[in-house]
């Protein structure tokens, strides 16, 4: 495992992106979605600049040349404009068990850019394990069987249908 530190590092990575959509479907109740993104990134700001700070990083901040930057930029774009299209999906009604497998669609259509673009070139064993995220996202988007709750229906909802005696709306 010592040798794979990147499989370390993927965990950790993956780990901490199951806890986003749990945070956000539980903390934005109410609150616009493009709202709480912003706060987000505010945040993340703040934490990673700190980060750089702690690591004396920012001395190098004139090696980034101009290609360099113009791909992270464009990065922070596609994942700014993932986080608004994610936290909208939970915020109109999505599930985390739901918006999250979907929003891992990023995994197969990542290895189909990588393999165009980059010429990155996974095993046959690898494209199985990436059809299978893709086949698992699809399945987790079927509607669900209900079991006396309206489906997309959030636990406030429920509670109130409940308080009310009216499951049906």
């Amino acid at each position: 495992m010592v040798q794979q530190k990147w499989l370390l590092y993927a965990i950790f990575a993956a780990v901490s992106a199951s806890l986003v959509n749990i945070f956000a479907k539980v903390g934005m109740e109410g609150i616009d979605p493009t709202l709480a993104t912003t706060v987000r990134a505010a945040i993340m700001l703040v934490f990673l600049a700190a980060v750089c700070f702690g690591q004396e990083l920012w001395g190098n901040l004139s090696a980034i040349h101009s290609k360099a930057l113009l791909m992270i930029a464009l990065s922070g774009l596609a994942g700014a404009l993932s986080w608004l299209f994610g936290f909208k999906a939970l915020a109109v009604g999505g599930q985390v068990t739901q918006v999250g497998p979907i929003d891992k669609l990023s995994v197969p259509l990542a290895a189909i850019l990588a393999f165009l673009i980059l010429r990155d070139r996974p095993s046959g064993m690898n494209w199985l394990g990436i059809a299978l995220i893709a086949f698992g996202a699809y399945l987790t988007a079927l509607p669900r069987q209900s079991r006396g709750a309206p489906k997309n229906t959030s636990a406030t909802q429920i509670q109130q249908s409940e308080a009310t005696g009216d499951l049906h709306s």
